[in-house]
């Protein structure tokens, strides 16, 4: 006996292997060794851009397949590894810093697949190979920068109010405020207790001295812990975003590790320099009284400064109190200046670095 089904039920089979067999076919394709080009600090990428990078590989004597310009990158394909890496030294060399030059795969489907989103299947690190990276956030560090940065804050809080304390620095247990009587440390406990709430106040009595000790709550040690990694994971997506990656895994994992996986990645040695960067952001004061040079050749700095190196290798004087720091901005983003039209970057700070940015600038 033999089973007979209704035509409709042959033609939406035979409509799934087409459709199947449409959108599997750019695993067929593979992919091409590339270079990727994207601008940094708003610089745009053009026709001009493109016609530049056409000229420094002419000159180089390298051959490309293709270049292929978008709004967010330039990305020229080659035949084989060894040329797109001499084709990476030779662009970015002439390029400068205002370009990212990263070497990625770039998957080589046809437009027509791409059209109607048909991609190839993702490959992990087992078949595709790539780059493991298990990275962990010193917890203890970002807890000693929170006591410092509180140490200044309960300073200039104390002078503005007048309070004689006798002595305050830091200790293991977080500040530790001196006193001569009782009455002072009482005042000090009672401003520090409304300024800072969620700060843990004791009392401590050493021989003659009155000392209050400041430390750090258990919740707010678990905020400011959670928040350097979230800080970490947007800080490490926008580096993978250098290396041209095109989907990598970036997660948390455990109380203070980050996995970082980058299917593809063929310049380890340059993912691991981009992501293992140390970036620090704080606000310090400028000093313009001091002849630097002066200071340079003395070898003796004035108390309350210090000397640090500026991105072209100059040295500045800047105060040892700090305004505000990374962890007080809410947001940041990039734009341009209405006035001059140069590049800018403009920052939100949470409701205490606002107040200290405030009294500042008055």
């Amino acid at each position: 006996m033999i089973n007979e089904y209704p035509l409709w039920k042959y033609l939406l089979i035979l409509f799934v292997v087409v459709v199947g067999g449409i959108y599997a076919l750019p695993n067929l394709y593979g992919n091409d060794p590339a270079v990727q080009i994207s601008g940094i600090r708003g610089k745009a990428l053009d026709d001009t851009v493109k016609q530049r990078v056409r000229v420094i590989l002419q000159e180089a004597g390298t051959a490309y397949k293709s270049l292929e310009l978008s709004e967010s990158r330039l990305l020229v394909r080659f035949n084989d590894t060894e040329v797109q890496l001499q084709a990476r030294d030779s662009v970015a060399g002439k390029l400068g810093d205002d370009y990212i030059v990263a070497v990625n795969l770039a998957a080589s489907t046809p437009a027509w697949l791409q059209a109607i989103n048909a991609l190839p299947m993702y490959l992990g690190l087992d078949l595709r190979g790539g780059v493991h990276f298990l990275m962990e956030v010193d917890m203890n560090a970002v807890v000693e920068q929170a006591n410092q940065r509180y140490r200044g804050d309960i300073r200039g809080l104390l002078r503005k109010a007048k309070i004689r304390y006798s002595g305050l620095r830091k200790s293991r247990e977080g500040v530790v405020v001196e006193a001569k009587t009782s009455d002072i440390r009482d005042q000090a406990h009672t401003l520090i207790r409304k300024e800072y709430p969620t700060l843990v106040v004791t009392e401590r009595d050493v021989g003659d001295t009155l000392q209050l000790i400041i430390t750090l709550s258990e919740q707010e040690k678990r905020d400011i812990r959670e928040f350097a990694i979230k800080q970490n994971l947007t800080s490490l997506r926008n580096r993978v975003n250098e290396l041209g990656v095109a989907e990598p895994i970036i997660q948390q994992q455990g109380q203070s590790r980050i996995v970082v996986q980058l299917p593809g990645v063929q310049d380890t040695a340059r993912a691991k320099r981009i992501l293992g960067a140390t970036a620090t952001l704080e606000y310090r004061a400028a000093d313009f009284k001091h002849n630097v040079q002066d200071v340079i050749d003395s070898g003796r700095v004035p108390a309350g400064f210090k000397l640090y190196k500026n991105r072209k290798g100059s040295k500045v004087l800047l105060r040892n109190s700090i305004i505000a720091t990374g962890n007080q901005i809410v947001n940041a983003r990039s734009g341009f200046d209405q006035e001059t039209g140069s590049p800018m970057v403009s920052v939100t700070l949470d409701a205490k670095g606002a107040r200290k940015m405030l009294e500042f600038t008055k």
